[in-house]
């Protein structure tokens, strides 16, 4: 929506002030996160890529509690632990207040994950069943990186509707809990139950204090601000989270998702609106371009020979052809045999965008690729299979819904023209 003259006469009183609303506006954000992506993928690529790995090797942070980790580390597990927070509040608000409430459309979008999940890693063992050295990477392909998929569906589809962003939410977030259940089962030695059940102990208490009654009520009413008590709570979860060894962005997932939608009696909005109001800002203009920045340098190196290399072919098979198949042949399927339905406002086409645009996997994908191969040639073939994936992923959803947001476009101006009585 381009700036009225009131709009711009703000800008020109308040200056910075304006600075947030503006970073909570998902086109800003989506542009600012692959703008870091494209400067992470030149300066790792250029005669300056060294000083890339040191910036993102380089480690701080308390040893005794675990957290002495690494630049890229504190972004993918930290800052965008905040990003998740946004998401699980946010799909909060859908299932209690929004398009989710209806148990027929939330249906529709878990069954897509699952299908999206399982078609991908099928896919890829099939490529690679005669090469039991890259076998162990089906779990690659398995996941979609939602920080990235959200911003590319911002900046391309501003006129589509909201029910496909609500859809491709509630399907990534499924698709990264089952790909962190994948790691735990299938890439870690073992979990640390002592810090999980503490984690879930602390969740549980999170959840006591958003309910609004007895101390809860009290702390919503405290002449001391909440973040005293919220914010060393949620960094404990965070830190004893990823000390489990689950990642850590779940703790986010979980405290969004905890957040009481309601106003108590007296208040003009609810937590769950408050936080994100406070937070969106920080989210898109600092903890997703700097975890972009750290976590999507991928080098090419001989390029030429990732094609010949089994695991990259079934990485780039699985995350393009196999989430395309899996989620939207999967949710067709569903609304065929079962009540679930596909949102009135939304068409298969969307969805078929919305299903490539899942294909777009950095960041598990990656962490699993890591997991997966010892043999340099074979990682580093498999990562640039993950960003080879992801960029025809996004090239050809890009295609779809761009064609799809012109058409809603159209059809909002007409009747918008339309003349009524």
């Amino acid at each position: 929506m381009p700036f009225s003259r009131s709009t711009m006469t703000e800008h020109k009183q308040y200056g910075l002030r304006t600075i947030p609303d503006l970073l909570r506006r998902d086109v800003v954000g989506g542009f600012l996160l692959i703008a870091a992506a494209v400067v992470a993928l030149l300066w790792a690529n250029s005669a300056f890529g060294a000083t890339y790995e040191a910036v993102r090797s380089f480690t701080f942070g308390p040893d005794s509690l675990h957290l002495n980790l690494s630049v890229q580390a504190w972004a993918a597990d930290g800052l965008l632990a905040v990003f998740f927070f946004i998401v699980g509040n946010e799909l909060k608000q859908e299932f209690t207040h929004g398009e989710l409430r209806d148990p027929r459309r939330a249906m529709l979008p878990i069954i897509a994950a699952i299908c999206g999940m399982a078609v991908p890693a099928i896919i890829y063992a099939l490529v690679n069943i005669n090469h039991p050295e890259t076998l162990q990477g089906w779990g690659i392909p398995m996941a979609t990186d939602i920080a990235f998929a959200v911003a590319i569906l911002a900046v391309i589809g501003r006129h589509l509707p909201p029910a496909l962003r609500t859809f491709l939410l509630t399907l990534a977030i499924v698709d990264d809990l089952g790909a962190i259940v994948v790691i735990a089962v299938f890439y870690t030695s073992g979990l640390s139950f002592l810090p999980l059940l503490g984690a879930l102990a602390l969740l549980a208490v999170f959840g006591y204090l958003q309910r609004g009654r007895g101390l809860a009520a009290a702390l919503d009413r405290s002449v001391l601000p909440n973040w005293v008590v919220y914010l060393p709570l949620a960094f404990t979860i965070w830190a004893l989270m990823h000390a489990s060894g689950v990642h850590a962005t779940i703790a986010g997932v979980a405290m969004g998702m905890l957040m009481r939608t309601v106003p108590l009696d007296g208040a003009s909005e609810s937590p769950s609106h408050r936080v994100e109001h406070l937070l969106r800002p920080w989210s898109a203009g600092i903890a997703l371009p700097v975890f972009a920045l750290m976590s999507a340098g991928v080098v090419f190196n001989g390029l030429g020979t990732v094609f010949t290399d089994t695991a990259a072919i079934g990485i780039i098979l699985g995350l393009v052809l196999g989430k395309l198949i899996g989620i939207l042949g999967g949710s067709w399927i569903t609304t065929k045999v079962t009540r679930a339905e596909l949102n009135p406002a939304l068409s298969w086409i969307d969805l078929a965008g919305m299903s490539l645009l899942a294909g777009i996997g950095f960041t598990v994908s990656l962490l699993i690729t890591e997991l997966s191969f010892t043999d340099g040639a074979v990682l580093e073939h498999a990562k640039s299979g993950v960003l080879i994936a992801s960029l025809i992923a996004t090239v050809l959803a890009s295609g779809v819904l761009l064609t799809r947001n012109a058409h809603y476009r159209r059809k909002h101006a007409g009747t918008a023209h339309t003349p009524t009585g």
